[in-house]
């Protein structure tokens, strides 16, 4: 089974030989350095392999900048000075890139897969969060204690190829750095511009010519290699387009086959004579043969914003396909009832055998048109799966569920993030496939917590989107706020509140701390309301407080009297727009004998469960989700952890 990297995380190897293929969605550079105990380029003996001289010792690297690579490794051939292979990918220049990503932040999250020499995946790592850099750090294969792991690194460098070259000890990093992009610039147009054909050919690939003993491939872009460019297109699920290219030079090893070490220009015997039958000219895929998924393939400005177009598209596919299969078995349905219908109508056809055989007929139609549907459905389904695994660990820790190991290396954000994850979403017919429901920032309308089959759960729940809303914000960007009345809440919030760390104040109980609790948050949003209405908005008094404002309301409407019902209601219709956002834990039945007067509050507020539920609609076909909360799994201490950041982080309430 394949080991999911991230940053910082090893695997150990279970051999010498291995390949490394790059999957990058825009053509790069894939270079390679050999350094030290320290990671120090070695000091003895060639350490770099780049287009340029894509051969050391034990090393071999691709030619051209393509969007997917193979790297040729064999850890046994290592110098014993070497103690470090890196793996480098760098954009090439702008010369060599017309209209290509000027940075990694504007391209699809590159993703490395360490293979053996036949295909069998051994470690993946797609690197995420990526801005401004040009050049990348990707993963390292190191030794220790005789044996040789491998690191998934994912350090960028904005100043490119020189910036890298500098960290790891290289004496002239610019010289380096150039004779890379050089090297990528003369294979470029060797690729763009092939020699002439000679007068005779041989029967080969009839798009290649044999020259010397060697030969050319046709002509392409940037974007193709010997292992072949695929371009990745959204459209309905299980639908792709894809076109490939052949870049490499004829003595690269082709797609999926073995691996040869000998360079390809230094051959001790003279070439073999051509097949006797040419081999078929390789064509485009056919028309559904599914896509291979990558993280962030989608449009978007940043990394980010690509991850969360994608997951609501991966939504929208999951929604359609269903809807498909749906109306493909009512119909087989609808047609065998209508066929039973016309037997029982004629009485020549109602009894006997010939009855029994129509009626088995119509059964056999329905059925094969059932399987039809179900077999496009299955093929939908494994497509989504496939991209559900891609993208799952290329999430940042907004997008990504408690168990993701992304929240084991949590650090307070230093920027507002784009959305939050409130909780998954299925359906029956793939009930495994799982998509994150992702709702954008700052919150558009509050949320209701049902607490009619489990109080303690969804208070626990709202406990832990309180958390993951604080965790995804900068200190000071966010705050949160307690309603508990009758204090019934109080274990379930303690974390949230331990020495005034977080939550600002602690817990309000009885009618009097429900009361002011709930004044000053209505007069801070008709404060911003009437500043904003005056062309003030930029003008509040001084130290006011400009963070976003959640309020957790427990047990409501238990301990509010009618004046704190109008005050809640007023929050939820206004507060979004002034950055006071409700999450509000309470039992509809109990709020309903409260009479008419609760129903817009129940409206104007998003359904959440703390058990799973299928209460949720889609807008296209309406479908009933299944809901499942953002829960951290039991016995987890990441949120915890994450508390303990966090206080760590912001001052104490009354500083």
């Amino acid at each position: 089974m394949t080991a999911e990297l991230v940053r910082g995380q090893n695997h150990p190897l279970p051999g010498n030989r291995l390949e490394i293929r790059v999957s990058a969605g825009t053509p790069v550079v894939a270079a390679v350095t050999l350094g030290d105990e320290a990671g120090r380029v070695v000091a003895d003996g060639e350490w770099l392999a780049h287009p340029g001289a894509p051969q050391l010792a034990g090393v071999e690297v691709p030619r051209q900048a393509a969007a997917d690579h193979r790297l040729a490794v064999d850890l046994g051939a290592m110098p014993a000075a070497v103690h470090r292979v890196h793996v480098l990918l760098a954009l090439p220049g702008a010369a060599a890139r017309p209209g290509a990503p000027a940075d990694f932040g504007g391209a699809p999250a590159p993703r490395l897969a360490v293979t053996t020499p036949d295909g069998a995946a051994v470690a993946g790592f797609t690197i995420t969060g990526l801005g401004a850099e040009t050049a990348l750090l990707a993963v390292e294969l190191y030794r220790r204690q005789s044996a040789w792991k491998v690191r998934a690194v994912g350090q960028g460098y904005g100043g490119g190829l020189p910036a890298l070259f500098l960290d790891q000890g290289v004496p002239d990093p610019s010289a380096a750095a150039a004779a890379v992009h050089t090297a990528v610039g003369n294979e470029q147009a060797r690729s763009i511009t092939p020699p002439p054909a000679p007068s005779t050919t041989t029967g080969g690939h009839p798009g290649r010519t044999t020259m010397g003993g060697t030969t050319a491939g046709p002509a392409t872009g940037a974007g193709t290699s010997g292992s072949g460019g695929v371009r990745y297109d959204r459209g309905p699920a299980g639908a792709s387009a894809a076109g490939s290219g052949d870049g490499g030079s004829g003595a690269r090893p082709s797609a999926g086959g073995p691996v040869d070490y000998r360079h390809p220009r230094r051959r001790a015997a003279p070439a073999a004579p051509p097949p006797p039958a040419a081999p078929p000219r390789p064509g485009p895929p056919p028309a559904d043969a599914p896509h291979i998924p990558v993280a962030g393939d989608a449009a978007g400005r940043s990394m980010e914003e690509r991850l969360y177009n994608q997951v609501w598209g991966m939504f929208e596919d999951l929604s359609r396909t269903v809807a498909a299969y749906r109306s493909a078995a009512d119909f087989a349905e609808s047609r065998f009832e209508q066929e039973l219908d016309g037997l029982l109508a004629d009485p020549r056809t109602r009894n006997g055998p010939a009855a029994e055989a129509a009626r088995e007929a119509a059964q056999a139609k329905q059925a094969a048109l059932v399987d039809q549907a179900r077999a496009v459905l299955d093929r939908d389904l494994a497509q989504l799966a496939a991209e559900s695994e891609a993208v799952e660990p290329a999430l940042p820790r907004e997008f990504a569920g408690w168990e993701n190991p992304v929240w084991h290396a949590y650090r307070v954000p230093d920027r507002l993030p784009l959305a939050v994850r409130l909780g998954s979403l299925s359906l029956p017919e793939a009930p495994e496939l799982r998509i994150p429901l992702l709702s954008r920032l700052p919150l558009e309308r509050g949320l209701w917590l049902d607490s009619a089959e489990n109080r303690g759960a969804a208070v626990g729940a709202a406990v832990a989107i309180a958390a993951r809303l604080l965790a995804c914000h900068p200190v000071g960007s966010f705050a949160v706020h307690a309603l508990d009345p009758a204090g019934s809440g109080a274990t379930a919030l303690a974390p949230l509140h331990a020495g005034g760390a977080l939550v600002l104040p602690p817990p309000a109980a009885g009618a009097a701390g429900v009361s002011d609790l709930l004044t000053r948050l209505t007069e801070r949003v008709d404060l911003i309301q009437m500043a904003r209405r005056g062309g003030a908005a930029d003008d509040l008094p001084p130290g006011f407080d400009t963070a976003e404002q959640l309020l957790i309301v427990n047990e409501f409407p238990y301990g509010f009297d009618d004046r704190s019902v109008n005050q809640l209601r007023y929050l939820a219709d206004e507060g979004p727009s002034a950055g006071v956002h409700l999450l509000v834990v309470a039992d509809r039945e109990d709020a309903a004998a409260y009479g008419p007067v609760l129903d817009p509050l129940w409206r104007s507020l998003l359904r959440l469960t703390p058990l799973p539920s299928d209460h949720l609609a889609d807008p296209w076909v309406g479908h009933a989700w299944t809901y499942e909360p953002p829960l951290v799994p039991p016995g987890s201490r990441v949120l915890a952890d994450v508390l303990r950041q966090l206080a760590a982080a912001r001052p104490a309430y009354g500083t």
